[in-house]
């Protein structure tokens, strides 16, 4: 069996994940050994009585600014050669699916989650090997933020979710949007199933679903079928002598 994968986050707000790793495929996922969390307090590496992480920012401003001493104090006592740090932060590159197949494939991802008015700015040029967005938003502060990423990315991992392929069925993996899901029971109030799901026709089932695909997605984010189509090729202009 290969090693778990590692999560490590730092945050203020250990709390805020205690329920959240310890439910449902998350909480599974731990029990078969393919991921290990460790929640870190970075008021744990403060030097003063107080336990204080944040300080006002140079030039003034409103608002307060994380410490680069603690931060920089608890990533080191975690990090490998093969760690991938993760700030997270509003201007990051936006999360996407791409990004969590890619993270599901590392050994240690360490997320460091900020609060009040930003991070120390030497935090994502020094340590940082990722700075990732959620969405253009602002957060109170970053861990919610690392719990939704450890959540795109622990379900990719083998062997967590039951139905073998499952993941790869999902939106954005292939950059189209799932086709629709249907169940019991087959007219609800008047709505009805679509009738090639119940003909047990395997082949029109699955064109169904591709075409519905490539309409909903057409429909709601054309934006991804972008990414899928070839660049076309730079004009040329001939040279006469």
């Amino acid at each position: 069996m290969p090693a778990p994968l590692r999560i490590d986050v730092i945050t203020i707000f250990p709390s805020i994940l205690d329920g959240f790793l310890n439910e449902s495929i998350l909480k599974r996922a731990a029990e078969k050994k393919a991921v290990a969390y460790r929640v870190i307090n970075l008021r744990d590496f403060t030097e003063d009585r107080h336990q204080t992480v944040d300080d006002r920012p140079y030039g003034g401003g409103p608002g307060m600014v994380m410490k680069p001493g603690p931060i920089f104090k608890a990533v080191e006592s975690i990090r490998t050669a093969r760690s991938r740090v993760i700030l997270l932060s509003p201007q990051g590159r936006v999360f996407n699916q791409v990004m969590a197949r890619d993270f599901s494939r590392r050994r240690h991802l360490i997320f460091i989650c900020g609060h009040y008015e930003g991070i120390d700015e030497r935090v994502g040029q020094e340590l940082a090997t990722d700075e990732i967005s959620i969405g253009d938003y602002v957060l109170t502060n970053g861990t919610p933020a690392a719990a939704v990423i450890i959540d795109a990315v622990v379900r990719l991992l083998p062997g967590v979710l039951g139905a073998e392929g499952a993941a790869e069925q999902d939106s954005f993996s292939a950059y189209r949007l799932e086709h629709p899901q249907y169940t019991r029971p087959e007219d609800f109030r008047g709505m009805k199933v679509p009738p090639v799901l119940l003909s047990g026709n395997h082949a029109a089932i699955r064109r169904w679903q591709e075409e519905e695909s490539l309409r909903r997605t057409s429909a709601r984010r054309p934006d991804l079928l972008e990414k899928t189509r070839p660049a076309k090729a730079p004009r040329t202009r001939k040279i006469t002598a």
